[in-house]
């Protein structure tokens, strides 16, 4: 660091410790919570890594100094990171006759304690999803004691279902051949699956809502947590995580069918969960279609996207696309799809 002031000494040091730790990041995926659960947790900070050693590169680079080549390496190894949050670029929504679409969102009970300050947002929610017309439809928060009618669609748990698990719902336009809940122990969480018939083929739909960190998005809120008890919690709930992609994955290998996973993963695409629901046969929508941010959950501080939409590689995606309506504290998320 010759020739640099001590400020930017200091500057160069916290940049190192921020390129450190998004380098240290890359590896998180390969990581089970269960053996490392402390560290796990950095996942979550992973788009603000991002952004701040580009804030730091751009220093660098505008002080004509050489220190910026540590943040631009460190972010040029990771450029598939980059895409997980910022899609450069996108496929402008193809028309084909034989496209379908797919929508999923946490619609957050309707409102029911009045978190976000508008009137009736169960209707809203549901002249949404008429306008828009999803020909599935994916629901997690989802209150079966206030449910919602759409007429043209087929629907598996929207009303109470016998020995199943609330809070989560599937509808289809497609008919519905088979149903079933994954049952997750000891929590309030749930997985729950469709095989639905388009023309000759059946395919299967999985909605989930993985474990919550519980962690608070309110600012004054959050300054009052410990960082103790925040790395403790989210540690924790990364492992329970754990335990339901095992189930999951153990369900899903009984099956052939084209296979669609989508919901609330409660994780980023930077974790080990996302990388072992999404595996080497499924590809996430948003990375083969989308442009800008991947932003699906109101988090003040940084851009978060933890409601995924994961396809078949037997799928073409042919459009993808993030809804900015304020419903819940999460974004209604949709991809067009066509069947090869």
């Amino acid at each position: 660091m010759k020739g640099l002031r001590f400020s930017s000494k200091i500057i160069f040091s916290i940049n190192s410790l921020v390129a450190f730790l998004l380098l240290i990041s890359y590896i998180l995926p390969y990581i089970p919570p269960k053996s490392f659960a402390t560290l796990s947790v950095l996942s979550l900070g992973v788009p603000l890594l991002i952004i701040l050693n580009v804030v730091f590169c751009i220093y660098w680079l505008l002080r004509v100094r050489k220190q910026f080549i540590l943040s631009l390496v460190v972010l040029l190894l990771g450029i598939n990171y980059i895409n997980s949050m910022y899609n450069f670029t996108s496929t402008t929504n193809i028309e084909d006759d034989a496209n379908f679409s797919v929508m999923s969102f946490n619609v957050r009970l309707f409102n029911k304690f009045n978190w976000i300050p508008i009137d009736d947002v169960k209707s809203k929610t549901v002249e949404f999803i008429e306008k828009h017309q999803p020909d599935i439809l994916s629901l997690q928060e989802y209150p079966r004691a206030n449910p919602i009618s759409i007429a043209g669609y087929f629907n598996y748990n929207a009303t109470y279902t016998e020995n199943v698990k609330g809070g989560l719902t599937l509808l289809s336009k497609f008919p519905i051949v088979n149903s079933g809940s994954l049952e997750f122990e000891n929590t309030y969480n749930n997985g729950i699956f469709i095989d639905v018939v388009k023309q000759n083929d059946t395919i299967r739909v999985y909605n989930f809502h993985l474990q919550s960190s519980g962690i608070e998005t309110d600012v004054e809120k959050l300054k009052k947590e410990t960082s103790g008890h925040l790395f403790k919690q989210v540690g924790s709930t990364f492992k329970t995580q754990q335990d339901q992609v095992e189930l999951f994955l153990a369900h899903k290998s009984k099956t052939n069918y084209r296979t669609i996973v989508t919901g609330d993963f409660n994780n980023t695409a930077y974790s080990y969960i996302y990388k072992k629901i999404k595996g080497d046969d499924l590809k996430d929508t948003f990375e083969a279609a989308s442009n800008g941010f991947g932003r699906t959950y109101d988090f003040k501080f940084f851009p978060m996207r933890i409601d995924f939409i994961l396809v078949d590689e037997d799928f073409t995606v042919n459009g993808f696309q993030t809804f900015d309506i304020k419903l819940s504290d999460h974004y209604p998320i949709k991809t067009t799809l066509k069947l090869h």
